[in-house]
Parts: structure tokens; C-alpha cells; sequence
């Protein structure tokens, strides 16, 4: 179902390549949760120009939607948890979107950064689609990242998610995931005591994992990214393309 990138696949070491394998999908160990030090558990770790949008319409015409891999109850999905859904878009929108990613997961970085902004200008930003991002961690760093995204200030959530995902493979693979961490978080304001508060919350890393325990108990996510769209599950990266061929139905 998940395929590397090819950009990915060309830069991967083994140590990569084993996360890579492993880190979008469960396993059996999934149900333990994170550490309950997300600081002490990462500080130990060691389309071509010029085609026209006649022949752009015809291609996303052409594209099939996916089968649905299966129904889930939305209003039970937009029930508020004990963390605010950070949210993109116009609550009255036609479409709502629900997407399950955890920061570590290199298929959840290829979708931010290939086929998130064109989603976000086509649908979201034009008030047909209601986005909503939440956490479903496979491993402490991919806690850790999270979790430092919510302790800045609200505006700021989806600038260091896209920043995360940019330098994903700066600190997911560093021997000291933690130092890697913390130059990213200064970067967004974060100071040396506001970055180990942040990742000693122990309510914070609690409230993340619940969302990711809902989500799996209840949703059948078993992997990421998963959308959640009106009420469909559909596991799995999607182009622009196919989400559009999903969406406009909807409208």
C-alpha cells in the first residue's frame, strides 16, 4: 500500500531504511505508549512546465477514487478530545478531512510536502474543505515533535509541522534526537527551559497518546497518513489528484 519516494529510497541508509519500513505502519508492540519522559526517551536514543490546464482537467478527470477502506461514524470523529483539533478551513464546509500522521513517518512528510499546499489552495483555502490535523505516534521522537508543535503558540502549529516534516530526516535518524530537536525549536522561539518544560508536560504527552488510542481503538487507524473524509477511512499518501477525485463528489 505505501511506496518510498524515490527522493527518500536514493538518500536512505540501512538505519533509515529500517525506519522507514516500519515506522508508517503498527505492529504488535504499537499499544505500549510513548515514554513518559518524551526528553528523557529522545535524550537517550542514539508535471511537467507548460502543460495547460485543459490537459490538467483531463487528468484529474481521468483519475479513479479509491475504494473506501471503511465507514466510520463522523460526529463520533469530531467529538472534542482533551486536546483542541487544530484546524484549517471554514467550519460550515462541505467536506471535512481528518488526518492521522505521525512526524517520523516519511510517507505523512512526502504528503506535507508534495500535495498539502495545492490540497490548501484548491479546497480549503476556498471554503469547500474543513481540515483537521491530529497525532498518531509511532515512537517517542515522533511524540516528542508533536508535542513541541503544540506547546508554541497556536499560529504557529502548522509552520512547525511543515518545518518538522522539511528536516524530518535531520533529527528522526540523529544519534541525539534530542539536540536535533532543540535547534529546531529554537528556531520557532523556543528557549532551552521552555523546550525541556514542553517535553516534560506529562499531561501533553498523555493527551497525545489518547488521541492516537481513540483514533485506533475506535476508527480502525492502524497506519499513517489515514484520512478520515465525511465518514470514508482511507489509509494510504494521496496526490492532489486522487484527493480531488475523492472531494468533488462531496461538493
Amino acid at each position: 500500500m505505501f511506496r518510498l519516494t524515490s527522493r527518500l529510497t536514493a538518500a536512505a541508509t540501512v538505519s533509515l531504511l529500517a525506519l522507514t519500513l516500519t515506522a508508517c505502519s503498527d505492529s504488535s508492540d504499537q499499544t505500549t505508549q510513548a515514554s513518559d519522559s518524551a526528553a528523557a526517551v529522545v535524550s537517550t536514543e542514539t508535471a511537467a512546465a507548460g502543460v495547460t490546464s485543459e490537459i490538467t482537467g483531463a487528468i484529474e478527470a481521468a483519475v479513479e477514487a479509491p475504494k473506501a477502506d471503511g465507514d466510520v461514524d463522523m460526529a463520533k470523529v469530531l467529538e472534542q478530545g482533551s486536546l483542541k483539533d487544530m484546524v484549517l478551513g471554514e467550519e460550515t464546509a462541505p467536506v471535512t478531512i481528518v488526518e492521522y500522521m505521525s512526524m517520523t513517518c516519511p510517507h505523512c512528510a512526502s504528503f506535507h510536502e508534495e500535495n498539502f499546499k495545492p490540497l490548501k489552495e484548491k479546497y480549503i483555502d476556498s471554503g469547500k474543505v474543513r481540515f483537521i490535523l491530529r497525532e498518531f505516534p509511532f515512537d517517542p521522537r515522533a511524540a516528542a515533535a508533536i508535542m513541541l508543535a503544540r506547546c508554541a503558540p497556536e499560529e504557529r502549529f502548522f509552520p512547525m509541522v511543515d518545518v518538522l516534516f522539511q528536516q524530518q530526516r535531520t533529527w528522526a535518524t540523529a544519534p541525539d534526537g534530542r539536540e536535533a530537536l532543540l535547534q529546531i525549536a529554537r528556531l520557532a522561539g523556543f528557549t532551552q527551559e521552555s523546550f525541556e518544560a514542553c517535553l516534560t508536560n506529562q499531561k501533553l504527552l498523555d493527551d497525545v497518546n489518547a488521541v492516537r488510542t481513540k483514533a485506533a481503538n475506535e476508527f480502525g487507524v492502524q497506519s499513517t497518513p489515514t484520512f478520515i473524509i465525511n465518514g470514508k477511512r482511507y489509509p494510504g499518501n494521496m496526490s492532489i489528484e486522487i484527493m480531488s477525485a475523492i472531494i468533488d463528489p462531496l461538493l
